[in-house]
């Protein structure tokens, strides 16, 4: 019989790892291919013979993306916007996914009820009430009216995330510290948010994300250059009679989602599964 285990996962192993090879490149290539454009001439984008490796490396597609269209300013007001909504969204969403998870009543069941309608309604059929109801509170052409559309946005879906992780912790271990003396405060500080931290960092980076990348809403509601994020300003690259400044618009989508990879390389550490089972066994 272990014989027989030993065979089968001496066949089964290898064709994880063939599988788990082909998904990275199925995932990575699009960005390989991205990295590729921004380092062509105008010329070789616009040929007919298309190879991935560039023949000569066109580094002042990088050096036009920064100087001519006010890139790192776009990218200081993005971080700015999408760090404020990720803060934002976590403070606000924690206590709202805990009572969701744990308290029942008709409370409950309009926040899951408002939760879901939410992701129905397309965007396009709220942005200009919207915008009226920004512009009459000054909040049109503003950063902060940004964040605070980001953060009502991004919300349904985060308070959906985290009130299933809440909802994954034993409710045993909040009683056993309840029956130790702890306040209610102290177990969700001690017991129950190092348990919730990696539903936290998932959350934070489907918050981050979402706001580094949104365009409809930014597009609408921003007006001034000055205040243009990433998204709009990666636009204008897109000249007056359509066409399109290839190899900058590449470079620049390329530094653009540098941001976002140091934002998951700094937080992935922490999303870790076995916090929960040790806490049990524990």
């Amino acid at each position: 019989m272990s014989t027989t285990v030993t065979g089968t996962n001496r066949i089964v192993r290898p064709l994880q790892y063939v599988a788990l090879a082909g998904y990275l490149v199925f995932l990575g290539f699009p960005l390989l291919w991205l990295v590729s454009a921004s380092m062509k001439s105008s010329s070789e984008l616009n040929s007919l013979n298309i190879q991935l490796v560039p023949e000569s490396f066109h580094w002042a597609n990088f050096s036009d993306a920064l100087a001519k269209q006010g890139l790192l300013h776009s990218a200081a007001n993005s971080l700015f916007v999408a760090v404020s909504t990720t803060v934002l969204v976590i403070v606000i969403s924690m206590p709202a996914a805990y009572a969701l998870a744990r308290f029942r009543g008709k409370i409950r069941t309009a926040g899951t009820g408002w939760i879901l309608v939410s992701q129905v309604f397309p965007v396009i059929l709220i942005i200009i009430p919207l915008f009226l109801i920004l512009k009459r509170i000054g909040l049109v052409d503003n950063l902060f009216g940004l964040i605070i559309v980001y953060t009502t946005y991004t919300m349904p879906f985060a308070l959906w995330m985290l009130q299933g992780y809440i909802a994954s912790i034993p409710v045993e271990l909040e009683e056993a510290g309840s029956m130790d003396g702890a306040s209610r405060l102290k177990v969700l500080r001690i017991i129950v948010l190092p348990l919730l931290m990696p539903g936290v960092v998932a959350t934070a980076m489907f918050s981050f994300v979402s706001a580094w990348n949104e365009f409809f809403f930014a597009l609408v509601l921003i007006q001034s250059p000055d205040n243009y994020t990433l998204p709009i300003t990666l636009k204008m690259f897109v000249g007056g009679e359509g066409k399109v400044a290839l190899g900058p618009l590449a470079a620049g989508a390329v530094l653009a989602t540098i941001p976002s990879l140091i934002f998951f390389a700094f937080l992935q550490r922490k999303l870790t599964g076995g916090l929960l089972a040790g806490a049990v066994k524990g």
